[in-house]
């Protein structure tokens, strides 16, 4: 396997997976190790990116699930140009969701036209690829458990239960057969064996 010394790694999953858990585990054990590395999220990144992230998950706007696509588009749009490309094979790239994200939720978990959404994503990435997908999984127990405590609910936190299955299910598919996809299972390990199993992944693919 060919390994680089600056990996681009996605962390994937529904509201309550782990996901943040475990993209923070990561980046504290980055640091400690004194890794060169950057941490993102989507929506959000630079300064407009996170003006954009404040407008769609505003429980006061009720967005058309087009708008939501188009914006965050415009977000990765944003991040790709200053962010991602002036640090690509310079640092680690941790990205707090990406492209996948983006067809689990927009087509999916709404039903918009998927090869729109991969198109429109290529136009925006070009031929850039993450080396590493964690996707963080949970159960609908688990999952209402949680975000019944979360202290900021977003728009995104209120969705049905049914829509979050369809996303999850999206993620599932698309990390089928794929190698480079790593399941997390927040229900039955815990965030310490998570990390570890985030450490064993990346030191496969790590100079």
């Amino acid at each position: 396997m060919y390994k680089k010394k600056y990996p681009v790694i996605i962390f994937e999953g529904i509201e309550a997976s782990g996901k943040s858990t475990n993209i923070n585990n990561f980046s504290k054990f980055l640091k400690k190790n004194k890794y060169q590395f950057i941490k993102i999220r989507e929506p959000g990144g630079t300064k407009f990116s996170e003006k954009l992230r404040k407008i769609m998950l505003s429980k006061s706007n009720k967005l058309d699930k087009k708008t939501d696509l188009l914006l965050i588009l415009a977000s990765r749009s944003e991040n790709v140009s200053k962010i991602i490309y002036k640090n690509y094979q310079k640092k680690i790239i941790l990205i707090d969701r990406f492209s996948d994200s983006t067809i689990a939720y927009q087509h999916y978990g709404m039903g918009l036209n998927l090869n729109i959404i991969k198109n429109l994503n290529s136009y925006i990435i070009g031929k850039f690829k993450p080396d590493l997908t964690f996707l963080c999984t949970v159960n609908n127990k688990n999952m209402n458990n949680r975000l019944k405590i979360r202290s900021n609910n977003n728009r995104y936190d209120n969705f049905k239960i049914n829509f979050y299955n369809k996303v999850q299910k999206g993620f599932l598919k698309l990390s089928k057969n794929k190698k480079k996809y790593v399941l997390l299972d927040s229900n039955n390990s815990t965030p310490a064996e998570n990390l570890n199993r985030i450490i064993k992944e990346f030191k496969k693919i790590a100079k």
